[in-house]
């Protein structure tokens, strides 16, 4: 059979790893960037690095975008709307909420390719371990042409519709979200809280360790915050952007979120102190005046 070929188009904390490990299974894989230095390391991995986004997205059988949010994903593909195959599938794996997700699969139809909506679970670690979880919406006829494609860059795809128009899987995604903003903001909190009291957070950790209100992440990212290590693996500015679009939803819903606008408002007094580009769970700083612990390095 002909090798599929997959444009990726957006190669940050997701798309790098996703482009390197469709290559390593096989695909033919282009990639484009805005910023044109974060996609080279993926020439060593076999994949082409294109100057344009339209270089990337001709000819191919696949494009996927994993770009920053609603408007960039609507921009770029615009942009290569000459050079799209008629017979292409746009997988649109960016969080960009529902209104912009229906919008993309009107504008796919406008286009004229078939379109999935289908963002994923999982942050730069699992992405570069093939262990996202793809939360899908696509019609059946195509599901078994992207499905080889989610096999690579997940373990496990939970298909939750029939079209992406209805953005099944952007919904699913946003109440993912809701939560792992509490745990991150929880999280924060609780160190923060901590340190405040005298008490060492380790301590903490410990306390709860191995029961029902513990979790991976919760003892990842809180020792993280100990170690003073705000590396991202998703950034607090992305974080913050997800607050907006889980918070868009649940006016769209009818329903009050309490604890995510709390979390979105840390998010946003955390970025505004600086701390955009460190991980999200340096949502921390905003429990401190002016976003620093008095006797912290960082």
């Amino acid at each position: 059979m002909p090798q599929t070929t997959v444009a990726v188009l957006g190669t940050g904390i997701l798309g790098l790893p996703v482009a390197a490990n469709l290559a390593a299974d096989g695909f033919t894989v282009r990639a484009w960037n805005r910023t044109r230095s974060r996609a080279e390391p993926l020439t060593a991995r076999g994949v082409l690095v294109t100057d344009t986004p339209a270089d990337a997205v001709s000819g191919a059988d696949v494009i996927i975008t994993l770009l920053s949010d609603g408007s960039a994903v609507t921009e770029t593909i615009t942009a290569v709307a000459d050079a799209l195959s008629s017979d292409a599938v746009w997988i649109q794996s960016s969080t960009v909420g529902v209104h912009a997700t229906e919008h993309h699969a009107r504008l796919a139809d406008e286009l004229g390719v078939a379109f999935v909506d289908a963002p994923v679970l999982g942050s730069q670690q699992p992405a570069e371990n093939g262990e996202l979880v793809v939360l899908a919406a696509g019609a059946p006829e195509i599901r078994d042409r992207v499905q080889p494609i989610f096999d690579t860059i997940g373990h496990r795809t939970r298909w939750v519709g029939d079209s992406g128009a209805g953005a099944a899987g952007s919904r699913l995604k946003l109440v993912a979200n809701s939560w792992v903003l509490a745990i991150v903001g929880a999280t924060g909190e609780a160190i923060a809280l901590a340190q405040g009291l005298d008490v060492d957070p380790h301590d903490f950790l410990d306390a709860v360790s191995g029961g029902g209100v513990d979790s991976p992440y919760l003892q990842g990212k809180g020792r993280a915050v100990i170690a003073e290590n705000y590396e991202p693996s998703f950034s607090a500015a992305n974080a913050e952007k997800d607050a907006r679009l889980v918070a868009e939803a649940a006016i769209l819903a009818g329903v009050q979120l309490d604890v995510a606008e709390a979390v979105g408002a840390r998010l946003r007094r955390a970025v505004s102190q600086g701390h955009g580009a460190d991980d999200v769970v340096a949502a921390y700083f905003a429990s401190w005046p002016g976003g620093h612990r008095p006797d912290s390095t960082s």
